[in-house]
């Protein structure tokens, strides 16, 4: 996590989200992982929109913002954004919507069973990855280029914390 963003746990977040009432908690998963399980008073923001939202002016900069996502990935990448914006009071909550959920803070949502984007991202890879070698020793090696522009991606994606893959995934209609 980067050295500027405050990191808080879940309960610190709920403590000021109910000590606050101007207080944001923004979860920046994507729309069927918001519905599927979330933290009561989350309001969602897709990462993907983060930069749009941000320069619409929709999030109060003198707002006390608390960042989730599932894990805390994400959160991180949004609240390097709100910072950049000028945003001066965020905070990344450590474990994101699962740690909430596991220090039995209230949660609601429809309950129906997402794949995160990470997993999605993962499935993605693993299957391309594999299609090219099947296809490479079985018709030509010309497919072991695939599983090279996959592993040149996951190596990029870990760089630079960039993942382009998970960017289109998560504009796929199952994720909307």
């Amino acid at each position: 996590m980067s050295n500027e963003i405050p990191a808080i746990t879940p309960r610190k977040a709920s403590e000021i989200a109910e000590d606050n009432t101007s207080a944001i908690l923004l979860d920046v998963r994507t729309p069927s992982e918001f519905s599927a399980r979330r933290a009561v008073g989350a309001r969602n923001v897709p990462l993907d929109t983060i930069p749009t939202t941000i320069a619409g002016g929709k999030l109060p900069k003198d707002a006390t913002i608390c960042v989730l996502c599932e894990k805390g990935g994400r959160a991180v990448i949004a609240a390097e954004h709100l910072l950049k914006a000028g945003h001066r009071n965020v905070h990344v909550v450590t474990g994101g919507t699962e740690a909430w959920a596991i220090e039995g803070l209230p949660v609601e949502g429809s309950g129906r069973n997402v794949i995160s984007i990470e997993r999605q991202v993962r499935i993605g890879a693993g299957s391309l990855v594999l299609a090219g070698v099947i296809l490479g020793f079985a018709f030509h090696p010309g497919f072991f280029a695939l599983p090279a522009f996959v592993g040149a991606g996951l190596v990029f994606a870990g760089i630079t914390d960039w993942c382009g893959m998970g960017l289109l995934l998560a504009k796929a209609p199952w994720n909307r």
